[in-house]
């Protein structure tokens, strides 16, 4: 075992390459992921849930949108494949998800409109019209709440945020935590433990 999470910096863990298949929307992708990065076998079932529930960006969408722990890259390349005139800024702590999601984006015909950056590195006057993740709920409750409140004031105002939760992680409990801070918080759909929570201010 080694000391690794998927919220490392630098990951240690043995890259060993390897390929996520899977579908959205009617179109399969199939990107590079390794070993250091978050769920690097298999699209999360978080994730899967998020983007088949939530209303994907309509084609027309311009963005800038934002992902917010973008591990490998699945929700920024569907994101840049469903609205192709998008901006899609994918955030993630991890180096190795970074090179793993711009290669993706790559791989998608996407590189020119996906801008994979530590969190620091977004610019501070960047405002998001769609705020999508499957936040990094192991990090604790406390950096949890710290993150969305870094991210979820980008939104611009008639924007919208995206976020799954597993309930038995606290789902419910978010979604309180999120309208006690003064969001408008919609639990648009649950399935296989998982909700699907529409934020808007």
């Amino acid at each position: 075992m080694t000391g690794d999470h998927y919220f490392t910096a630098e990951p240690t863990t043995a890259a060993r390459p390897r390929e996520v298949e899977f579908s959205v929307a009617g179109r399969d992708y199939t990107l590079a992921s390794a070993g250091g990065v978050f769920s690097a076998g298999r699209l999360d079932p978080g994730t899967a849930v998020l983007l088949r529930k939530a209303e994907l960006p309509a084609g027309d969408v311009t963005g800038p949108l934002l992902d917010i722990g973008c591990g490998f890259g699945p929700i920024t390349c569907v994101l840049a494949t469903a609205a192709p005139s998008a901006t899609v800024w994918a955030v993630d702590v991890n180096k190795r998800a970074r090179e793993l999601a711009a290669a993706n984006a790559a791989r998608v015909g996407a590189a020119d409109r996906v801008r994979v950056v530590a969190p620091d590195d977004v610019p501070a006057d960047v405002t998001f019209a769609q705020v999508w993740s499957n936040p990094p709920i192991h990090i604790g409750k406390t950096e949890l709440h710290d993150l969305l409140l870094r991210w979820l004031p980008r939104l611009a105002p008639d924007g919208v945020a995206w976020l799954v939760v597993a309930r038995h992680l606290g789902g419910d409990s978010l979604h309180r935590w999120l309208v006690e801070q003064g969001w408008q918080v919609e639990r648009h759909a649950s399935q296989k433990g998982y909700r699907v929570l529409r934020v808007t201010r």
